[in-house]
């Protein structure tokens, strides 16, 4: 069975449909040249646009607003004037006579006498079906052809012309590489500074002050002991009881540092797990994940973790689906949820979390959660070769 066809014919329609649009947008962008020239941030605005319009024909992941100089837009927009309507009137040229030579070939005998003409413009007549269907066959073929090899090498190329001129240089790249680095570093800092801190808390008001009792406790037995076993019994019996408390508490602490399940079960193990306890019916596809570091195991486990109680908590969700999947040296993690939607992460729901986590180790995250729902977080972590 040939599966090419049919993604072919989709390619050709959306490069057909991308120069189309791309003849009607330098004509809009011609007769509004001087509001782009004198308004940058319009400029821009209209540039971001036609960047994203590019990047879905190629298939390339958005790379969000345009932030290259003001020279380097107003150079796309010369190229757009020129380039959009050259490589649209090319499209409607190819595609409009293959769909014309179709349509009046099969009715030549209804044309008037003087314009039954074929044979690619040499004006040969079309006296009858011989000459008809040999010479409009021929016509059709050849122009078909043409838009089919040539309609969508034209789009690739104006999208790409498209991209290079309004994405930033290398020097640009990788100074806003560095930015965000030390953004997410920095706040990777304020993180881990916070952690140890509730760390410190939970240790100096729980299980400090637990053990501080316990030690209390077996002074006051040591001093009953032999003259009140009553007293005796009983503040050894509190003493047993406050250390399985402290115990408790320890490993809650523990929990938060690195997850004992990671060690036993390993992450897929772990996640299993979480679906299992999750408070909403949730449902698991991990693939083979093979050899990770520890680091990138719990962030992945914590984001897991806590997008499940996001939606526990605040979505209304029914359903939840976690997909886990290795790419080479990347990890990508998602969570999706058929809950109401509208997650804010400045609302401290969790998402803030997750990306200082996910930062931490150079990972991204995407959260796409539009009012009514349903609710999406997308995690890509580097895990190694």
């Amino acid at each position: 069975m040939n599966h090419h066809g049919p993604g072919r014919l989709s390619a050709l329609w959306r490069a057909l449909g991308y120069l189309l649009g791309s003849l009607a947008t330098a004509a809009v962008a011609l007769a509004a040249l001087p509001v782009l020239v004198v308004v940058p941030r319009t400029a821009r605005a209209w540039a971001s646009w036609h960047r994203r319009r590019a990047e879905r024909l190629l298939r390339e992941p958005g790379s969000g607003p345009v932030r290259v100089g003001a020279w380097r837009v107003l150079g796309w927009l010369g190229a757009c004037v020129v380039s959009g309507p050259a490589f649209g009137l090319v499209a409607v040229l190819c595609a409009g006579n293959a769909v014309t030579t179709a349509v009046t070939v099969p009715l030549w005998w209804a044309l008037p006498a003087g314009t039954r003409a074929g044979g690619f413009g040499a004006g040969v007549p079309l006296t009858g079906w011989g000459t008809a269907l040999t010479l409009g066959t021929a016509q059709f073929l050849a122009f078909a052809a043409l838009t089919v090899w040539l309609v969508p090498l034209l789009a690739r190329l104006h999208a790409r012309t498209c991209v290079a001129l309004l994405s930033p240089s290398a020097a640009a790249r990788l100074a806003r590489r560095v930015e965000t680095l030390t953004e997410s570093r920095a706040g990777a800092m304020n993180a881990h500074g916070l952690e140890l801190r509730r760390i410190e808390r939970d240790l100096h008001d729980g299980t400090q002050a637990r053990l501080v009792a316990i030690a209390m406790r077996l002074g006051l037995a040591r001093q009953v002991q032999g003259e009140d076993p009553v007293m005796l019994a009983r503040l050894l019996e509190e003493a047993h009881e406050s250390t399985e408390e402290a115990m408790a508490e320890l490993r809650a602490v523990i929990r938060t540092i690195y997850p004992p399940i990671l060690a036993d079960r390993g992450l897929t193990g772990a996640l299993t797990a979480l679906g299992a306890r999750s408070a909403i019916d949730t449902t698991l596809d991990i693939g083979g994940l093979g050899t990770i570091p520890a680091a990138v195991e719990t962030v992945a486990y914590f984001t897991v973790s806590e997008a499940l109680t996001n939606a526990a908590k605040h979505s209304r969700a029914t359903r939840t689906t976690v997909r886990v999947a290795r790419d080479g040296d990347r990890l990508s993690i998602g969570v999706a949820d058929d809950g109401v939607g509208g997650a804010d992460e400045a609302l401290g729901t969790g998402i803030a979390g997750i990306r200082q986590r996910v930062l931490a180790l150079d990972g991204t995250v995407h959260l796409h959660s539009p009012g009514g729902g349903p609710t999406t977080i997308t995690v890509s972590l580097p895990c190694g070769s």
